[in-house]
C-alpha cells in the first residue's frame, strides 16, 4: 500500500520545477510566443472543423440542396482545418522541441558552473554518483517539461475549454450531459495523482542511489575487493535495484488501471448518453448535424484529458527532477565575494597582484578558532604570523587540526571566529581569481585529468609551453615527462594511471608552480611516495625558498626538518613551535616523540 504523498513537499517541488522552468525558458521567450500562437491556433482549427461538417450536413446533404460550391467550400475547410491545425503542430513542437534542447545544454552549464564554486562543506555530505545524476539525467527533465506541460497539456486544455464552448453554442442541454461526467474524469485523474506521485517520487531518489551506489563501488574497487566485499555490496546494490523495481511496477499499476482504460470506459459512457438524450428528443432532420458536431467533440474532450493523464507519470518525474536541479542551484555558493565577480575576468585577475611590503606577513592568523559543529570545536584560539619567502611546517598527531587550517586558509570553509590574512589582505575580501593566483596547493592525493602531461600541468589556463616546462623543471618533473613516448603530449591515462605515485606528485607540484603563486600549500605531499622521490620534491622545495613562501602539513617529519620554523599542533591548538633543532631540544617534548617514533619505525 503506497502512503499518502506530501502535499507540502509536492507543492514546493512544482513551485520549483516552475521556477527553474521559468529561468531556462527566459532567453528564449520570444521564440516561445511563436510557439504558443500557433498552439492555440490549432485548437482553434480544431474546434472549428466540426462546425463546418454540421453545416454540410443540416444546409446540403439531409435538405438534398445541391449546392456544389458551398458543399466544396465547407467540405474543404472540414479537410482543410485539420491538415492546417496538424501542420501547425508539427511546427510548434519541432521548434519547442528545439528551445527545450537549447534550455538543457544552458541549464547543464549552468548547473556543472554553480557545482564548481560550491564550498568544500557541501562536498563533505554529497555522494557523487547522484550529483552527477542531477547534472546528466535531472537536467534533461527541462525537455520534458516543455514538451509536456506546454505542448500536450496547454494545448489539452485550450482544445478542451474550446470544444467546450462550441458544444454550448451548439446545443447546451447537451453541453450539460458532457459537464455532468467531466468530475468523473477528473477524478480519476486525481486518483491517479494520488496514487501514482509516491512512487514515481520514490523511484527517482532510488535511480539516484543506484547511481551513487555504482559510482562509490567503481570508485573504491580495490578496497572493495581487497576486504573481499563484493558479496555484500552486490546484495546492498540489489536491494535497491529492488526497491526501485517495486515503485516502478506500482506507477505502471496505476497507469494500467486508471489511464486509458478507466477513461476510454468513460468516453463510451458519454457517448451512450448522448445519443440516448438525442434520442428522447423529438428529432428533425436539421438537428442531425448537431449529433455529428457532438460526437466529434466527445472525442476531443476526452481525448485531452486521456493524454493529460497519460503524461501524468512523465510529468511527476519531471517536477521531482527540475526541483532537484533548482534545489541544487539554490546551494549557496563558497564565496559571495568571488561569485559576483566577472568569471570572464578571472584569467586576467590573476594577474594584477598589488604590490606587498616585505615586513607584511604571507599568513596572518588571529584567534582563530573552528567548529565543523557547534558542540566540537576543532581549533581553539590560533595566533600564527608566516613571513614572506619563509618555509613553515605543521605537524602534529592526527586529529590535531592540520588539515582543517589548511582548509580554512585555503577558504573551503568560512571563517566565522577570528582572522586569516593573506599578503596583508582579510581572506574573505580577495577576488577569486586572484586568491587562487596568489595561493597554490598540492594535495595528498593529486587530481590527474585523463590527459596528456601538459593538460595536467596547464589546467586550462592557456600557458604557453615554455611556462609549462619552467613548471615541470622547478618541480624536478622535466626528466620523465621529456622520457614518455610523446613528451609533454603523451596521454597518462585515468587518473595519471600510466605513472607512479612519486611521478603524479611531482606533476601536481608542478601544475602548482604553473601559476606562479606566491603562497605554496602542501598537503602531505611527500606521504605517499617513495624516499628517493621524497628527497627530489625536498630540492624543489628548497630552491623554491625566499621566492614562494611555503607552508607544508606534514606526516613526514623529514619533509619539513629543514624548515625555518614548524609549529606542533595538538588537539587544535598550538603546543610548541621553533625550528627542528629547538623542538628536540624540549625533553618530552611532543615534536621530540613524534620525530623518535618516526625514527625507529624507519
Amino acid at each position: 500500500m503506497l502512503s499518502k504523498p506530501d502535499e507540502t513537499s509536492a507543492s514546493k517541488q512544482a513551485v520549483q520545477a516552475l521556477g527553474l522552468l521559468h529561468r531556462a525558458a527566459l532567453p528564449d521567450r520570444h521564440h516561445l510566443g511563436w510557439a504558443l500562437l500557433w498552439l492555440v491556433a490549432a485548437a482553434f482549427l480544431e474546434v472549428l472543423g466540426p462546425i463546418a461538417g454540421k453545416a454540410l450536413i443540416d444546409e446540403h446533404l439531409l435538405p438534398r440542396v445541391l449546392d456544389w460550391p458551398r458543399m466544396a467550400m465547407l467540405l474543404a475547410a472540414v479537410v482543410l482545418t485539420g491538415w492546417v491545425a496538424s501542420g501547425l503542430r508539427y511546427l510548434q513542437l519541432v521548434r519547442l522541441s528545439g528551445l527545450a534542447m537549447r534550455s538543457v545544454q544552458r541549464l547543464r552549464e549552468q548547473v556543472y558552473g554553480h557545482v564548481l564554486r560550491l564550498p568544500m562543506a557541501f562536498f563533505d555530505r554529497a555522494i557523487i554518483g547522484q550529483l552527477v545524476s542531477r547534472v546528466t539525467n535531472d537536467t534533461e527533465a527541462v525537455k520534458t517539461l516543455y514538451v509536456q506541460v506546454l505542448f500536450v497539456m496547454l494545448d489539452s486544455s485550450i482544445v478542451l475549454v474550446g470544444t467546450m464552448i462550441a458544444m454550448a453554442w451548439l446545443d447546451w442541454r447537451l453541453m450539460l450531459i458532457v459537464l455532468a461526467l467531466l468530475p468523473a474524469v477528473l477524478g480519476i485523474v486525481w486518483l491517479y495523482q494520488r496514487w501514482s506521485a509516491p512512487a514515481v517520487t520514490r523511484a527517482r531518489q532510488l535511480r539516484s542511489e543506484i547511481n551513487g551506489q555504482m559510482a562509490e563501488s567503481i570508485g573504491g574497487m580495490p578496497v572493495l575487493q581487497a576486504n573481499n566485499a563484493e558479496a555484500r555490496f552486490a546484495a546492498r546494490f540489489g536491494k535497491t535495484n529492488a526497491e526501485h523495481y517495486t515503485q516502478r511496477l506500482a506507477e505502471i499499476r496505476a497507469n494500467a488501471w486508471l489511464l486509458r482504460p478507466a477513461l476510454d470506459m468513460l468516453n463510451v459512457i458519454l457517448l451512450g448518453a448522448v445519443i440516448f438524450a438525442f434520442g428522447q428528443r423529438e428529432m428533425s432532420a436539421a438537428e442531425v448535424g448537431v449529433l455529428y458536431a457532438f460526437i466529434s467533440y466527445i472525442a476531443r474532450v476526452i481525448e485531452p484529458l486521456i493524454q493529460i493523464t497519460m503524461q501524468f507519470s512523465q510529468l511527476q518525474q519531471s517536477v521531482v527532477a527540475t526541483a532537484r536541479v533548482s534545489a541544487l542551484l539554490d546551494e549557496p555558493v563558497a564565496d559571495e565575494h568571488a561569485a559576483a565577480a566577472d568569471p570572464g575576468a578571472d584569467a586576467g585577475a590573476a594577474t594584477l597582484r598589488p604590490e606587498v611590503p616585505p615586513d607584511v606577513p604571507a599568513v596572518a592568523i588571529r584567534h582563530l578558532s573552528f567548529a565543523y559543529n557547534e558542540d566540537q570545536t576543532v581549533l581553539h584560539d590560533l595566533s600564527l604570523d608566516i613571513p614572506q619567502g619563509g618555509f613553515f611546517g605543521i605537524v602534529g598527531h592526527t586529529g590535531s587540526g592540520k588539515s582543517t587550517l589548511l582548509s580554512l586558509m585555503l577558504r573551503y570553509y568560512p571563517v566565522k571566529h577570528g582572522d586569516i590574512a593573506i599578503l596583508g589582505e582579510a581572506l574573505a575580501g580577495i577576488p577569486n581569481a586572484r586568491f587562487r593566483g596568489e595561493v597554490g596547493l598540492v594535495p595528498q592525493d593529486p587530481f590527474l585529468l585523463a590527459a596528456s602531461a601538459r593538460d595536467n600541468i596547464d589546467m586550462g589556463r592557456g600557458l604557453s609551453d615554455a611556462d609549462i616546462e619552467a613548471a615541470a623543471r622547478a618541480a624536478h618533473a622535466h626528466g620523465f615527462i621529456a622520457a614518455l613516448e610523446h613528451g609533454y603530449a603523451t596521454g597518462l591515462g585515468e587518473g595519471g594511471s600510466r605513472l607512479s605515485s612519486g611521478q603524479k606528485q611531482l606533476i601536481a607540484i608542478a601544475r602548482a608552480l604553473a601559476g606562479k603563486p606566491r603562497i605554496l600549500l602542501l598537503d602531505e605531499a611527500t606521504s605517499r611516495i617513495d624516499s628517493q622521490t621524497e628527497q627530489i620534491v625536498q630540492t624543489a622545495l628548497d630552491e623554491l625558498r625566499g621566492r614562494v613562501t611555503i607552508i607544508a602539513i606534514a606526516h613526514r617529519l623529514s619533509t619539513i626538518r629543514d624548515a625555518d620554523r614548524i609549529v606542533v599542533l595538538n588537539h587544535g591548538r598550538i603546543a610548541e613551535a621553533g625550528a627542528h633543532d629547538e623542538l628536540m631540544r624540549i625533553e618530552g617534548g611532543l615534536y621530540q616523540r613524534l620525530y623518535l617514533l618516526q625514527q625507529l619505525a624507519a
